[in-house]
């Protein structure tokens, strides 16, 4: 069998956890402070098996491109999409760009599938016969083992209960503190030390 595959949908795990820094602090200034630690992350998603593939893909405003660098570094293949840039059409956003990737590689390792590692909460367009729990469905049924990793509160609940009978759903939440960090305040914000991320600890983290 092929290793993890992981699939990044960046926007949904960034501002959900950017959510849940504001609930967790009291203060709205704590959501702008707040940064992904992409290695924690990454290892979270693969769990220390063999990584076959890793894609992410976002829409950033240029003034966070250096963080992406941060992802590249680590070895996986990142699409961005300028939300400043104009004549883009819905067919280019990052949510079907990753949904067409895992397809693709549905196809591609159909006589070796391994295990999808996706990180989302997107649970939209499924009546319509797409989004990321048809993907996870049709990759399913070709024998791929399914793993979804996502923020709790804002994690598409069909979805969730879905993959929690047909794989493994991993609350990102029992990780925040390992796969966050914070940054320090602005100028004029109420001064608050920084955050760094502690260590990852796998061991209760389940596998399918």
């Amino acid at each position: 069998m092929s290793g993890v595959f992981v699939y990044l949908d960046n926007s949904n795990i960034f501002h959900a956890a950017q959510d849940l820094a504001e609930e967790r602090n009291g203060d709205v200034n704590a959501r702008y402070r707040l940064r992904l630690h992409f290695a924690n992350l990454l290892r979270l998603a693969h769990a220390d098996r063999p990584l076959q593939k890793a894609l992410a893909a976002g829409s950033i405003p240029p003034a966070l491109s250096l963080l992406w660098d941060q992802l590249s570094r680590t070895g996986v293949e990142v699409h961005l999409y300028d939300r400043g840039e104009s004549g883009r059409g819905e067919q280019e956003t990052p949510d079907q760009w990753l949904q067409l990737r895992m397809l693709e590689d549905a196809l591609d390792y159909a006589d070796n599938p391994g295990i999808v590692a996706l990180l989302t909460g997107d649970g939209a367009g499924y009546n319509e016969g797409r989004g990321f729990h048809r993907t996870l469905e049709r990759m399913r049924r070709q024998s791929w083992r399914v793993e979804l990793l996502s923020w709790a509160h804002s994690c598409n609940r069909r979805m969730r209960d879905w993959v929690e009978s047909n794989g493994v759903f991993v609350p990102l939440d029992d990780y925040y503190d390992a796969i966050t960090y914070t940054t320090t305040p602005r100028i004029g914000q109420e001064p608050v030390p920084a955050r760094d991320e502690t260590e990852l600890d796998l061991l209760n983290r389940p596998t399918t």
